[in-house]
């Protein structure tokens, strides 16, 4: 890794022992380390994180990789062996923060369970990420982001009314698992400063995705559970209008709450329906959705210019915005210019642009300078800096196969 000059930052001092892998876990260590946190990033040989196989590779490469590890450094250690074992105990030791997503009980078994990581250093943080929790009867199930997706009923409420349940082409179910462990190990760091110990945090797939019915559930229990939401197509079954309507190019989401139904009508020019008493509220707006969803269509129809139809929402302050596709959202100037997407320059992929931090701080400042290590690249650097093993040690590591590297990722 080319060591870039980094600006203090808010978790400047903490540094954090990263055993995951793909994308909930680096996700949550990703951004400690756009924070400044000093990540060291444990990866199994020969092959490390399985991310690094991942689409698309340039150069042996893969941008998969890149874009989660950016500002880690690699450290490749075969833990199973008693030297690695040896190696991991020693950075535990010097560590604030242990994070791992091991199938539960994997870790346990490789001898870095909570007990043990607790007695080698009582303030660290060790937070263990999985599909189903670290307990209860379905802990022990195989999963990634869409199986929990499935199993939290997510995935049965999104698609096509009529038709089969669908996901959506975006890692959703990990970035948000990822950025509640992200939260939870923050706080955890706040609570260590006033107990003085650590603790152990068991953040889920499973439970993220439950966080994010945000009206299924109690619609159901509150129905005495005679309404089961389902999947309703392009619009809401429970706000109208909220949903998507077709464009003369491209379909455009528009939402008008209780409050923004006036400023609708105004803006279709048809005031007269603002307080019809069968639009005048949400509920009856809901009970006659069809109707109102062929008004709205039909004003749209009628206009026939999808950048006109906008603007006349946008001015009368009613929520709305075209739906773009991923060229469209890359080449955007307003994304570029705030930072919300970012162009990087890594040393074998070349010049490319990535999603930005998605947090911001007055003090700080935002997108750091960061760089992705191949694979074992900072074994030398963090064996003799942090844990001041002689270079004959290393030599001697390295020939008995316990600490490996790779140039070629």
């Amino acid at each position: 890794m080319i060591v870039l000059a980094m600006v203090e930052h808010i978790l400047t001092g903490y540094r954090v022992l990263d055993l995951t892998h793909v994308l909930a876990g680096p996700t949550a260590t990703r951004m400690m380390a756009e924070m400044g946190a000093e990540v060291i990033k444990v990866e199994f040989p020969p092959l490390g994180d399985i991310a690094r196989s991942l689409p698309v590779k340039v150069n042996g490469r893969s941008g998969y990789y890149v874009q989660q590890n950016r500002g880690k450094k690699s450290i490749s250690v075969d833990i199973k062996t008693e030297s690695g074992k040896l190696i991991l105990e020693d950075l535990i030791r010097c560590s604030d923060v242990l994070i791992e997503n091991f199938a539960p009980g994997v870790i346990s078994r490789l001898g870095f369970g909570w007990d043990k990581v607790s007695q080698l250093n009582s303030r660290v943080v060790m937070c263990s990420i999985s599909a189903f929790g670290q307990d209860g009867e379905m802990s022990g199930l195989p999963g990634f982001d869409y199986i929990a997706s499935a199993y939290s009923g997510i995935m049965g409420v999104t698609g096509e009314k009529s038709g089969a349940p669908s996901f959506p082409m975006a890692g959703i179910g990990d970035v948000m698992t990822g950025s509640n462990a992200f939260a939870a190990i923050g706080y955890a760091l706040l609570h260590r400063e006033k107990s003085g110990k650590g603790q152990f945090l068991d953040i889920s797939l499973i439970d993220s995705y439950m966080h994010c019915h945000e009206v299924n559930i109690e619609v159901y229990e509150l129905s005495q559970k005679k309404i089961i939401p389902t999947r309703s197509g392009h619009h809401h079954y429970a706000v109208c209008p909220l949903g998507l309507f077709k464009g003369n190019s491209r379909y455009i989401c528009i939402i008008a709450l209780e409050n923004q139904w006036s400023a609708l009508c105004e803006a279709m020019g048809k005031p007269e329906l603002i307080n019809d008493q069968k639009f005048c509220t949400n509920e009856r707006r809901v009970a006659n959705s069809v109707e109102v969803v062929g008004i709205v269509q039909n004003w749209i129809d009628q206009v026939g210019n999808d950048e006109k139809v906008i603007r006349l929402l946008e001015e009368k302050r009613v929520p709305c915005g075209p739906v773009l596709t991923v060229d469209e959202v890359v080449e955007n100037k307003s994304y570029r210019e705030r930072g919300t997407i970012r162009k990087i320059v890594d040393p074998k992929l070349g010049a490319l642009y990535l999603p930005g931090m998605p947090i911001r701080f007055s003090d700080f400042e935002h997108n750091q300078p960061l760089e992705a290590s191949s694979l074992g690249e900072d074994n030398q650097a963090v064996l003799e800096e942090v844990l001041g093993y002689s270079r004959k040690k290393i030599s001697d590591l390295a020939e008995k196969k316990v600490i490996f590297s790779d140039s070629n990722t």
